[in-house]
């Protein structure tokens, strides 16, 4: 195998992206994305991320109900969440957290359902996957207090906070996964904090439709794109691509250990 890319968030499920899947899926592949993380949102719309992740054998999914959504989408129990991800393309839980930036949801809901995915995930002992906004004491807060309840792995996604999240994400064990914002012309204080995160702890992404890398800013993100965020980030590190590649993707699969890796 030549050394490939992770996409390790990305949401295939979303019309922006769905309605050309193959092509998405053919376009990443030719951009040297060897496998595809999507992820789930709603509960509601988890059969959608399912069909998407069977249909492709290099994409894997996630189970879960976003920060955005915590009020509105039926309650979830540790029971329920874990009979989801007995399917083997089910690798993780999430993305759930935390997200005061809008508050699309109360935050008592927030948090409620950000513990339970918590339980989920030691129970099942599959990641978690975090989504953070403008919480990052609060979301500090509520992993340090659930990792003194029991052990847990996790990814904070989509990375944009500050280096006390960072640093504490990393003592708790937590990967940290960077997105296209790195490449942002405002993003000095996320490189710098990029900077620091050891090798073995880094993912790339796209959260794509969303956050485009430059020189693709402001068009609809895709998988193929990770490549972008990730020549920077090796940049920043001072490694090669090559090596970049290699040290991200066995990141992958060492937190998300029921994904298949490419053969």
């Amino acid at each position: 195998m030549q050394p490939y890319l992770v996409d390790s968030h990305c949401h295939l499920d979303f019309p922006e992206l769905s309605g050309d899947a193959a092509g998405v899926i053919a376009r990443a592949q030719s951009a040297g994305v060897g496998h595809m993380l999507t992820i789930g949102t709603k509960i509601t719309k988890f059969d959608g991320v399912l069909a998407m992740a069977e249909r492709f054998d290099n994409v894997s999914c996630s189970v879960g109900i976003h920060p955005h959504e915590a009020g509105v989408e039926p309650a979830m129990d540790v029971g329920k969440l874990t009979t989801f991800a007995k399917h083997p393309k089910v690798v993780a839980f999430g993305e759930t957290g935390l997200d005061f930036y809008y508050e699309h949801s109360p935050r008592a809901e927030q948090g409620r359902s950000f513990r339970v995915h918590i339980d989920a995930a030691r129970e099942a002992r599959l990641p978690v996957i975090v989504h953070t906004r403008d919480a990052d004491a609060e979301t500090a807060a509520i992993l340090a207090e659930e990792s003194e309840r029991g052990a847990f792995t996790g990814v904070i996604h989509c990375f944009s906070s500050g280096a006390e999240l960072a640093a504490k994400a990393l003592e708790l064990g937590f990967y940290i996964s960077i997105s296209g914002i790195v490449t942002f012309k405002k993003a000095d204080d996320l490189r710098a904090v990029v900077k620091t995160i050891p090798l073995d702890r880094l993912l790339v992404e796209t959260d794509s439709p969303y956050l485009a890398p430059m020189p693709h800013r402001g068009k609809t993100n895709e998988p193929a794109f990770v490549a972008h965020t990730a020549k920077l980030v090796a940049e920043l590190k001072g490694v090669s691509q090559v090596e970049l590649a290699v040290q991200t993707s066995a990141n992958f699969f060492r937190l998300f250990t029921k994904a298949k890796a490419p053969t």
